[in-house]
This record gives C-alpha cells, structure tokens and sequence, in this order.
C-alpha cells in the first residue's frame, strides 16, 4: 500500500513537482491549437458582417470559409511529416507565425482578394502549427496514465474549439468582426514566447531521411484538389455535375499515384506501413464520419437558430456553450480515468451512441422551438458524447505508432478531422440547401422549408455518426484496460487526493 502511494503521489504531483515543465509545454500547444480552431469556426458567426463591410457577393463569401480549409486540410500531412525530419518545434513555430501574421492581415483587410490571400495563408500555418502538436504530446509523455490525461485536455481543445469559437465570435462580432482575427495577434505572440521557452528542441530524422519531393507534390495536390472539389463545385453544382466528378476523379488519380510512389521510393514521406495498425486506420476512418456527422449540429444547428428562431449573434454563441463546459469537464477531468480503467474502444463507443441520440432529437425541432425543450437536450449529449469519444479517438489514433512517426500520424489525425469537416460541410449544406429550395417551390412558407432542410441533414448527420459505430465496433480491436478491481479504485481515490492536495501546496 506504502508503495501504491508513493506511486500516486508522485502522479498526483506531475504537475507541480520536477516534470511540471512538460505540463507546462502541453498547456502552451493546447493554446497554440485551439487559436487554430477557434478560426475554422469563429468566422461563421461574422459572415454577414463580413459581407455588408467589404461588399462581398454570395459566392465570394464563401470562399472566407473554403479558402482557409482548402490550405488547411491540403497542407496537414506535409507538415506532419516536415515535422518529423525537421522538429517538431521549429514546425510549430515556423506556423505559428505565419499564423499570426496571416491573422492580422485578415484584420486588416479593405477587400474581397486581400481577405481570401490572407484566409489562404491562415489555413498553412494552421496546418504547420497544429501538425505537430499530437505527436509532440505522445513524445512528452510516455507513460500511458500520463498520455490518457495530457490527450484528455488535447482533444477537447481539438474538439470543444468548435462551440467555443461560436460562443467568443458572438461576442466579439458584436464589438466588430475585425476582431475574430485580431484576437488571435496577442495569443499568438503569447503561445509563441512560451514555446520558446519551455519547449525542448528536436533535431528531427533529417531531410534525407524522408525528403519525398514527389510525394510531396502528389498528397498536397491530391488533399487539396479533394477538399476544394468538396468545397465549391460539389456544394455549388451538386455531386453528379461533370465538373465535380472530374475534379473528383482528379484528386483520386493524384491519391492513387501518391500511393504508388511511396510503395516503391527509398525514403518515402509516408510510410505505408503506418495503415498496418488497425486502430490507427479505423480511428481515422470513425473521425471522418463523425466529425461529418457533427457539422450537422455545428453549422446547421447554428443556422437554425438564427434563421427560424431568430437568435442574435451572442443569443447563438451563448446557446452552444453547454456543449464546451460539459466537453471540458469530461475531457480534463475524467476522460484519463474511463480511458484507463475501460479502454479506449469502450468508451468510445457510448460516446458515439450519445452524439447519435442528440442529432435524432434535433430531427424533431419544430418550427417555434424553445431553446430548453428542443436544443439544450441535445447539447448536453453532444458535450458528453465529444468528452468521451474524442480522447478515445486521439489515443487509438497514436497507438502502435514509432516515435519518429509521431509526427505523421499526428498530421493525419488531424487531416482526417478537417476533411470530416469539409466533407460534411458541403454534403449536408447543399442536401439541406435543395431541400429547402423544393419546398419553397412547392409553396410551404420559409420557415417550415428551411426548418424541413435542417432536418435532414441532421438525419444524415446520425447517418454517418451510425456508420462510424459500425467501423467501432466491427473494425477497433480492444486494448487491454490499464486497472480493474477493488484496488484500482482505491489507487484513483489516492491519486485524487495527491492532485487535490498538489494544487492545495500549488495555491
């Protein structure tokens, strides 16, 4: 028992004893991504201001969004890998500061082509940024308890970024849209100084040792043709329009060669070897279904509280703020503890049936709905099942990979999620999009025909969330859980206490 506690104490006192340097490293990555996601979303809050103050036209608009996920989700995997031959520091700050650069350009825009450039090259440092970060937490912390908790706090930044952004773009669109970007000047500067300071510097394997010029080209090209055929021809035309299938075809014809190249090249930017671990490729597989089936909560649900219900900017970002206080609870204080005690797959799976089961009741939101009745509902599951189901997906996403390709898998995480984004993004708008435009055709009044098109999309969104419990319970292997038993409880109770009384001394 004397020895189980000394073991706890020792746990409960990472954070302030010797090894508290490394907490303090993960706080500044986790400051570093969330500025990233902030942005993906925080942006649809201020669309309309956008438009009115710099005259953008419809399709223009669009390309604020399209523009930074285009860079962003094309350039992931490069960056994850550039990272691993370079370091994973000078990755991470190389991006950072393109990213605030980027960022105050975007403040300071006077029109349509500025905006979009500077949006553009938001989106590449954000994926030289937030490449890296995955795969830098899995090096800091290699004990599995350790790992559970840092990826805990990691992916609710990754995943609760989302409502947060909503939630903060309220506010700040209501001072001056400006200032979803400009926002991010400061903290940026912060994260930065803290990363110099507190992140250890790596060498990386070296440039010879994976410097793949063509395989390079063929990914970028191949993810960013994707993401932009999903973006705009497929949102805009439809998915059976000859432009949308030959940029389509397209992309698969540059993925097919990229797969091909690194089959046969002697240094090659992604090993293939790396989609040998069932867990890795299915826990990437779930995230693009889920994240997909999300948006139809995110974005549609957003939408239609402000066009049916009438919300004002603040009224929306304030409504999804359950999601972000539940989701960090969990993922900060629990999540550590389910994951070790159950296994990863256990406890995503429940997290994936409560994602399921708030977009079935936004299916019933009705034309005068009430906000306690028809979207808190739905908000409290969503946080639950994001808190459980995200950090299950970050670890299964790590597991079995080499330290020295920490830095892929990291990047192909988080590709995966951005092109789950996109991906439902462009699906469910235009599904939703068509039908609403049949309805008003047939005569059902506006607010009946778009309330019709949210609902569908939230059909499709439990669609795709319902696949991605099949892929998990047919494709994931278990992993051993880490403690059992009468005295596994008694051993979390003390390590509860080391951290209480760890934060006490801390104070």
């Amino acid at each position: 028992m004397t020895e189980a506690k000394e073991r706890h104490r020792q746990a409960g006192d990472a954070d302030s004893g010797p090894d508290s340097k490394r907490w303090l490293a993960l706080y500044v990555l986790c400051g570093g991504m969330l500025m990233i996601v902030l942005d993906a979303t925080i942006v649809n809050v201020a669309l309309a201001d956008i438009q009115t103050d710099l005259g953008f036209t419809a399709s223009g608009l669009a390309w604020v969004v399209n523009g930074y996920l285009i860079s962003f989700g094309g350039l992931l995997m490069l960056a994850g890998r550039l990272g691993d031959l370079i370091g994973r520091r000078t990755m991470f700050l190389s991006g950072l500061v393109v990213f605030t650069l980027a960022s105050a350009l975007c403040g300071a825009a006077v029109n349509e082509v500025t905006l979009i450039a500077a949006r553009f090259l938001q989106g590449i440092g954000g994926a030289m940024t937030s490449a890296v970060i995955l795969g830098m937490i899995f090096a800091m912390f290699p004990d599995p308890r350790e790992q559970a908790k840092a990826i805990g706090r990691y992916a609710f930044v990754a995943s609760a970024g989302g409502a947060i952004g909503l939630l903060l773009g309220g506010f700040l669109t209501a001072l001056d849209w400006r200032l979803i970007f400009l926002v991010n000047v400061p903290i940026g500067i912060a994260v930065g100084l803290g990363a110099l300071k507190i992140l250890d510097k790596d060498k990386g394997a070296g440039l010879k040792n994976g410097a793949d010029v063509p395989g390079a080209v063929l990914i970028t090209a191949a993810l960013m043709l994707g993401v932009y055929t999903i973006v705009k021809p497929a949102a805009e035309f439809g998915w059976t329009d000859p432009v949308t299938l030959g940029l389509g075809a397209a992309a698969l014809v540059l993925l097919a060669g990229f797969i091909a190249r690194e089959a046969t090249a002697t240094t090659p930017l992604m090993p293939l070897k790396i989609f040998r671990s069932r867990n890795l490729s299915g826990a990437n597989a779930i995230q693009v279904l889920t994240v997909a089936g999300m948006f139809g909560m995110f974005f549609m649900g957003s939408l239609y509280l402000k066009q049916v219900l009438g919300y004002s900017p603040i009224q929306l970002g304030t409504a999804f703020f359950p999601v972000a206080a539940i989701m960090g609870l969990l993922s900060v204080r629990y999540s550590e503890h389910l994951v070790m005690r159950f296994g990863a797959r256990k406890v995503l799976i429940p997290g994936l049936t409560l994602i399921l089961i708030a977009l079935l009741w936004l299916t019933q939101a009705p034309v005068d709905g009430n906000y306690w009745l028809n979207i808190f509902g739905p908000m409290v599951l969503f946080g639950t099942g994001a808190g459980l189901a995200f950090p299950s997906l970050m670890n299964l996403a790590m597991s079995g990979v080499e330290p020295q390709e920490a830095g892929l898998a990291s990047g192909l995480a988080n590709t995966t999620m951005q092109v789950g984004g996109a991906l439902g993004l462009a699906v469910l708008a235009t599904l939703s999009a068509s039908r609403t435009e049949h309805l008003l055709t047939d005569g059902v009044v506006p607010n009946e025909a778009l309330t019709s098109g949210f609902h569908l999309a939230f059909w499709i969104g439990a669609a795709l969330v319902v696949a991605a419990l099949v892929a998990a319970v047919v494709v994931l292997k278990s992993v051993p859980a880490q403690s059992h038993g009468p005295q596994d409880d008694l051993d979390d109770e003390l390590l509860l206490e080391a951290e209480v009384a760890s934060e006490r001394t801390a104070i």
